[in-house]
C-alpha cells in the first residue's frame, strides 16, 4: 500500500524550529519529487516548497525562504523539512504529496499524508 505519514509537529514558540519528516511505505521515495504543503483554518492549501528528484528545494511561497528547507534521507525513505525562525502566521496543518515533477499546484499531487499540525506562538 502507498503511503505517507508525517511527523513532528508541535507548539513552539516564535523564532523557534521545527523539524517535521514525511516517511513512504509501499514505494521509493528517491524517485518522486515531495511537496510540502500548509493549510490554515478557514484558508484554501498553499504550496510551500517541494524537493527534486535532484534533491534541489523550490519554493513556492517566498514566506519562507531563508527560513524553510527540505532534504532527504534515501536510506530511510524519508523527506525532512526543516522550519527554523517559526513565525505566528506559519501555523497550519503541513502535508507531504509526492508526483513525478515539482509543482505549485495541490491538484497534480496524488499521493498524500494525513497531516501534522504546527502551531507557532507569539
Amino acid at each position: 500500500q502507498v503511503q505517507l505519514v508525517e511527523s513532528g509537529g508541535g507548539l513552539v514558540q516564535a523564532g523557534g524550529s521545527l523539524r517535521l519528516s514525511c516517511s513512504a511505505s509501499g514505494f521509493t521515495l528517491s524517485t518522486y519529487v515531495i511537496g510540502w504543503f500548509r493549510q490554515a483554518p478557514g484558508k484554501e492549501r498553499e504550496a510551500v516548497l517541494c524537493i527534486s528528484t535532484t534533491d534541489r528545494n523550490i519554493y513556492y511561497a517566498e514566506s519562507v525562504k531563508g527560513r524553510f528547507t527540505i532534504s532527504r534521507d534515501k536510506g530511510k525513505n524519508t523527506v525532512y523539512l526543516q522550519m527554523n525562525s517559526l513565525k505566528p502566521e506559519d501555523t497550519a496543518n503541513y502535508y507531504c504529496a509526492t508526483n513525478s515533477y515539482c509543482s505549485g499546484s495541490v491538484q497534480r499531487y496524488d499521493v498524500w499524508g494525513q497531516g501534522t499540525q504546527v502551531t507557532v506562538s507569539s
